[in-house]
């Protein structure tokens, strides 16, 4: 059997390796062009991302006014009703049976009226003079306080700041 004629058809072939090759030459590729039949129809490609963005689009402003309309309501307190007097300016005077005159009095009126604050206001409590002096002192030991961590955390800062450079890269991390 020779090698270089299994590899590269050179050489004397070998009449097995031939008749191998003749029937299995029947499924040798043959390179033809691809043909689509014209009565085939193309599916449609349907595309419908345009309509879920509108729809997601009218949904999210739907919520957003909802919420806004829903916190608005909350916040505002509801109406208050004031009463409203209205008097006749004038007193009438009727002639009783008896001939005397009595003086008619006026009836009055009352309306109500519905009055709409937009904010509502929020008075201001009033302590008593040992509650605003426990306040005051409560205040300042907090300041105190404040400006003793201050103090400290600055303290820290300047420690660490001052330490051996080979430390500093020790504690970072690598970037890469």
């Amino acid at each position: 059997m020779n090698d270089d004629y299994l590899w590269n058809k050179t050489g004397e072939p070998d009449p097995q390796i031939q008749q191998l090759e003749e029937i299995l030459g029947t499924l040798r590729y043959e390179p033809k062009p691809l043909q689509i039949p014209g009565e085939l129809p193309l599916p449609r490609r349907r595309n419908h991302f345009p309509w879920l963005a509108i729809a997601a689009g009218v949904l999210l402003a739907i919520l957003a006014g909802g919420i806004w309309l829903s916190t608005r309501s909350r916040i505002e307190a509801p109406p208050q009703e004031a009463k409203v007097t209205h008097a006749a300016p004038v007193k009438e005077v009727t002639p009783s049976p008896a001939g005397t005159i009595e003086p008619k009095t006026p009836e009055s009126r009352e309306e109500v009226v519905a009055v709409h604050k937009h904010r509502p206001r929020l008075s201001a409590p009033v302590l008593s003079k040992r509650e605003r002096e426990e306040a005051l002192m409560a205040m300042e030991q907090v300041m105190i306080a404040l400006r003793l961590t201050t103090e400290k955390l600055s303290l820290v800062h300047k420690k660490t700041q001052n330490t051996n450079p080979a430390n500093q890269i020790k504690n970072q991390h690598r970037v890469g």
